[in-house]
């Protein structure tokens, strides 16, 4: 059954969405954005994070813990040998900056309906909160992520359905602009995060595949604008 026009969120509020989004990334590229924009930047880790962890639990690995730290970086710790073998590893280096986007389209999508809304925004919220409670370890993640996820579930609870509606597909789209955290980290070697010099996603992709990391990372950040583009043309285009 076809919903009707008012169960829909206002279709105008896509150039406000667009307008955040860029915003977002912008202020991410500066010093002091990160901090300017501080719930989006640790949102944006942990989209980021959770799609390693879980990409790695998927594959038949073990996810053992995420960390989140005051600046904004942040880390997913797994091991385990996992199905299909380097391309595996790939996918798990990928999931880190691709994840997010695809989950954030989900979002997008399901905004388009009161009760898909509420779910969306429940599930978000309650994996914000199990997350937590099974992998967060560092302390900065145990206080912070609890206030996000109990944020989200009051929107959820008590909101008008008008503004879950434009909620998630406001943290949709903040999910999918994640990629662009520090967009110059796609096309890095590697990064020192929590005072240890790791290899950068696009570079254990490369290493367990082919072509240098820096084509990775152009084909992650082009995947997540054309992702954001094609998930809001899809929510909007009654």
């Amino acid at each position: 059954m076809p919903s009707s026009p008012s169960e829909k969120p206002d279709r105008h509020s896509v150039i406000w969405l667009v307008a955040a989004a860029g915003l977002t990334v912008l202020l991410w590229q500066f010093p002091g954005g990160n901090y300017l924009l501080y719930p989006f930047t640790l949102l944006a880790t942990w989209f980021h994070e959770m799609g390693h962890g879980l990409t790695a639990l998927l594959l038949g690995g073990e996810f053992h813990r995420l960390e989140i730290y005051p600046d904004g970086s942040g880390l997913a710790i797994y091991s385990g040998e996992l199905f299909l073998g380097r391309v595996g590893r790939a996918l798990v280096a990928a999931a880190g900056p691709m994840g997010p986007p695809l989950a954030g389209a989900l979002f997008i999508l399901a905004s388009r309906r009161r009760s898909t809304a509420w779910l969306g925004l429940v599930f978000l919220g309650s994996l914000l909160l199990l997350s937590t409670l099974l992998w967060v370890r560092s302390p900065f993640g145990l206080l912070l992520l609890p206030a996000m996820g109990l944020g989200i579930l009051a929107v959820a609870c008590w909101a008008s359905p008008w503004l879950r509606g434009f909620v998630l597909q406001f943290l949709g789209v903040q999910a999918c602009v994640s990629t662009y955290h520090q967009v110059d980290y796609l096309f890095m070697e590697g990064a020192v995060i929590n005072g240890r010099l790791i290899l950068s996603d696009s570079s254990q992709i490369a290493q367990s595949l082919f072509l240098p990391y820096w084509f990775w990372g152009g084909v992650m950040a082009v995947f997540s604008l054309a992702v954001l583009i094609s998930s809001l043309q899809l929510a909007f285009r009654d």
